[in-house]
């Protein structure tokens, strides 16, 4: 049976005898229905994955610093990028794939990403072989395709970084 219209604000006005609201079943219910199907959404699709999808698709792909070779530090094997073998820690490079940014020394995990004013601020979970941490990167699209990385607020010239192919 639904409720609608007056029948709703009358179960919702009724108290227990203790002052608490009484819920009629029905009520109850319905609720209990939408509530469950909110909970459910935001368990498969929570807002943090929702931005960093959106945030991150024009970062996918593999990038360095200019003046390097990407051939010297990407393999072209397979359909995503990968480091060449052996890895060169000390190279200023980084993949992004879907949700996850690979560096040479740690993988992460992409947490959030919030646009402010001509930036994106990235947060990641980041992981290497001692340990694990939460880390906040800046990042912005330049009209020519690359990017600049930013050390904190107050940089405002940032690092460039060139888009390897795909």
């Amino acid at each position: 049976m639904l409720l609608h219209g007056r029948q709703i604000r009358l179960a919702l006005s009724t108290r227990l005898p203790n002052g608490a609201p009484h819920f009629p079943k029905e009520v109850s219910m319905r609720l209990l229905g939408v509530s469950g199907a909110m909970i459910l959404a935001l368990a498969a699709f929570p807002p943090s994955a929702i931005a960093a999808e959106t945030g991150l698709s024009s970062y996918q792909g593999a990038w360095l610093e200019p003046g390097l070779s990407c051939d010297d530090i990407y393999a072209s094997t397979g359909k995503s990028p990968s480091f060449k073998k052996p890895i060169d820690i000390f190279a200023p490079a980084f993949i992004i794939s879907g949700k996850t940014l690979r560096t040479p020394m740690a993988s992460c995990r992409v947490r959030s990403v919030k646009s402010t004013d001509d930036r994106q601020v990235i947060t990641l979970n980041c992981a290497n072989s001692v340990a694990a941490n939460d880390v906040t990167v800046q990042m912005a699209a330049a009209p020519d395709g690359s990017l600049k990385r930013f050390f904190d607020d107050q940089d405002k010239i940032g690092r460039p970084y060139k888009r390897c192919a795909r």
